[in-house]
């Protein structure tokens, strides 16, 4: 006998399938709702809690994955691309490639090869760092714990095909005032990520973890609407390519204990202190002025 869980896995099951042999439609969400018998409202929700991502998510990412594979045929057009996709022009490829991907169709189809990408080195309090940018905002942060050499040949994996010059520029130097200035007084400081949707949800929801304020893997899991994916959300975390700005180090487990960092317990340990002490009634500093 059929169980209503049953019956809601395969109408999700049916409207993946629906999505994926008509991602070239682009599909609106009412069409895919009405085709598994669902109002538009119950098939969000439901395909929300089965997949972990919006049906106009979902697809998203299969019609960008559709067109990488087009942009890599030798002879491919923006044009050409976008109009296999199912989209109605370039615009609207650029702008899934910049939400996606980070980066243009042009750069992807060049392997990344017209990213331009500048880096420096500079101390913190927490060590030395290396620091690169591009035209977008900052790309790379890292500790230099084990020299320039090291730093700077992660920092090239990372971005295999770009051109990097060694240069300080305002982007850079605007994210290393947060350690000497009152963050409150900076302008934003742009950030030029790349990742899935689930990462770039979980880094922005860090994002939002105050200055001297902590969080664990099932808070950020709960509010990313996805509970069950605490797992999920400490890989991601793991894989947080800007240290210190999108503060993975206000992460703890939720029995209190301090858990795993990328670039080592205690420097983790160091930096909850010092955010700890910037927030304290009366710390006389630029952070904690009226």
């Amino acid at each position: 006998m059929e169980t209503q869980k049953d019956i809601n896995y395969q109408r999700i099951a049916e409207a993946i399938t629906f999505y994926t042999e008509h991602f070239r439609e682009q599909p609106s969400l009412d069409t895919v709702a009405a085709h598994v018998h669902l109002s538009p409202h119950h098939f969000q929700r439901m395909f929300h809690e089965w997949a972990g991502v919006t049906p106009k998510q979902f697809l998203q990412y299969i019609s960008l994955e559709h067109a990488k594979g087009l942009l890599q045929a030798p002879g491919a057009t923006l044009f050409d691309t976008a109009f296999e996709t199912g989209l109605s022009g370039t615009g609207r490829l650029h702008d899934l490639f910049i939400k996606i991907e980070g980066m243009t169709p042009g750069e992807y189809k060049n392997g990344g090869s017209s990213l331009v990408i500048r880096y420096s080195f500079a101390e913190s309090p927490f060590g030395p760092l290396i620091v690169a940018s591009t035209d977008k905002g900052i790309c790379h942060l890292a500790f230099a714990d084990k020299g320039v050499g090291d730093a700077f040949n992660e920092l090239q994996r990372q971005f295999p095909n770009a051109t990097f010059q060694q240069f300080t520029d305002a982007q850079q130097q605007q994210a290393l005032f947060i350690f000497t200035q009152d963050w409150r007084q900076l302008r934003d400081i742009k950030l030029h990520l790349k990742g899935t949707p689930f990462q770039l949800k979980v880094w922005e929801t860090l994002l939002s973890v105050p200055l001297g304020g902590l969080t664990t893997y099932g808070d950020i899991a709960r509010d990313i609407g996805d509970p069950n994916a605490a797992r999920a959300v400490g890989s991601a975390v793991g894989d947080n390519p800007v240290a210190f700005l999108i503060p993975c180090h206000r992460v703890i487990r939720s029995s209190g204990a301090f858990g795993q960092y990328h670039w080592g317990i205690a420097r983790k340990t160091v930096m909850i202190g010092w955010e700890a002490a910037r927030t304290a009634p009366g710390f006389n500093s630029g952070f904690n002025e009226n």
